[in-house]
């Protein structure tokens, strides 16, 4: 069911094992976007007809459609998005306290820096092969901290041309200024160049599948994107003193997300290796979205045993999976030493599962080894640091003899002529 791998050479076989997306998937997103661009809101619903059948005659959801969605959903739905919500505000709001404006005065040379909120930002929130009124909540909240005046989510209808009624209550809760009933590639077009319905925005920001991600990479030299944040991938690092059947479940847990999910375990342990193994057996059968949960485990999971606790270490830093169990022993020893994944979890009480939801970190997190330079997304990636620097005759005089050596060794020679121009 899942292969298991004795690892020899770490190096070897991390570039061996990580996955590889077809070429073809750019080809066809780049023929998406172009046609986007050319035709607009007319393309986008050809693509909603296309991918999912339905006759989208207004992308964007009127206050009638919001309404009528409130009566769509439980109070204790309602309780629980308010939960998480909350939750992940405190956690923001913590962070965005830490950002102080200052003013450096550096021998009468006063540089300012303040942070303020990017202008607009557009959340995608998948809604394919399951929904994620979640993700509304971890891209939409940060934003709202971090005081950003337009919000805008894009999400992809049904059949019958709706988008989940809980997604438009959570983008409701959360403050979205507008929402519009378009997915996939287009949907990313739509929010980077913008259509006649749906105007663009500064920054993208969201998980999604291989389409979603590879959109935003094509358009990142275009419209600012916070990371590429799909498919999933789960790592767990265990050993002998592990419960096989918390890591079965963990790895079940995430791959049931889609078929192209890269969940794998990291041990030197051969029995815990054989129990994992024979426990995820067991348990697809009896599970629901059993069919993507097989497909992704066979194709792209695996067990790999390491000979050594260092080489455990050092595949999971090569790794960079988006979320990383530590089941070990002592996880504190083991997590000082990884520091690329998206987000490390420790211990067998801290499952990435739950860390989708109600632990108040964020969901949203790089994938493709982008853990080696960013974490999930915060209210940080809505903020932008600007700066005013203000320097006077004298304090420009002072340093002037400076400037002539340097825009002489560096060929400048007019950089140095437009301050001496000054000081005459």
């Amino acid at each position: 069911m899942i292969q298991i791998i004795k690892v020899t050479n770490v190096e070897k076989f991390a570039a061996k094992i990580l996955p590889k997306q077809p070429q073809k998937n750019k080809s066809i997103v780049e023929s998406i976007l172009k046609n986007i661009k050319k035709n607009g809101d007319e393309a986008i619903q050809k693509y909603e007809k296309k991918f999912s059948g339905a006759n989208i005659s207004s992308l964007r959801l009127s206050q009638t459609e919001i309404k009528n969605a409130y009566s769509q959903v439980s109070k204790t739905e309602i309780i629980a998005l308010r939960l998480v919500k909350a939750r992940l505000e405190k956690t923001e709001s913590i962070i965005k306290s830490l950002l102080k404006n200052k003013t450096i005065n550096n021998n009468g040379i006063k540089i300012s820096k303040k942070f303020v909120p990017i202008e607009s930002v557009g959340c995608y929130i998948p809604g394919g092969l399951a929904k994620y009124p979640s993700s509304v909540i971890m891209s939409v909240v940060p934003a709202k901290v971090a005081g950003v005046k337009r919000i805008v989510v894009v999400s992809p209808p049904n059949s019958d041309g709706k988008i989940y009624p809980l997604t438009i209550v959570a983008a409701n809760i959360c403050g979205a200024n507008e929402i519009y009933k378009t997915g996939g590639a287009q949907s990313i077009a739509a929010l980077s160049y913008g259509t006649k319905t749906i105007t663009k925005v500064d920054k993208i920001v969201g998980p999604g599948g291989t389409f979603v991600t590879t959109a935003k990479s094509l358009l990142s030299d275009q419209t600012g994107i916070d990371m590429l944040a799909g498919p999933t991938e789960l790592g767990i690092v265990a050993d002998n003193s592990t419960n096989p059947k918390f890591v079965a479940l963990d790895l079940v847990s995430q791959a049931e997300h889609s078929s192209d999910t890269f969940c794998y375990l990291i041990t030197t342990s051969a029995k815990l290796a054989k129990s994992v193994s024979s426990i995820i057996s067991e348990l697809i059968p009896k599970i629901q979205r059993n069919n993507l949960v097989k497909s992704s485990l066979k194709n792209n999971g695996f067990i790999a045993i390491c000979k050594t606790k260092s080489d455990m270490i050092k595949l999971a830093n090569i790794l960079a999976p988006e979320h990383l169990q530590i089941m070990t022993k002592n996880p504190e020893s083991f997590s000082s030493k990884i520091t690329t994944p998206g987000l490390i979890l420790l211990g067998n009480y801290t499952p990435s599962s739950a860390s989708d939801y109600v632990l108040g970190s964020n969901h949203i997190l790089p994938t493709s080894g982008f853990g080696k330079i960013r974490g999930s997304l915060s209210v940080l990636d809505f903020i932008k640091v600007n700066t005013q620097v203000i320097s006077s005759k004298s304090s420009l005089s002072k340093i002037s003899k400076y400037l002539d050596v340097l825009t002489k060794a560096e060929g400048l020679p007019n950089h140095y002529e437009a301050v001496r121009g000054r000081l005459k």
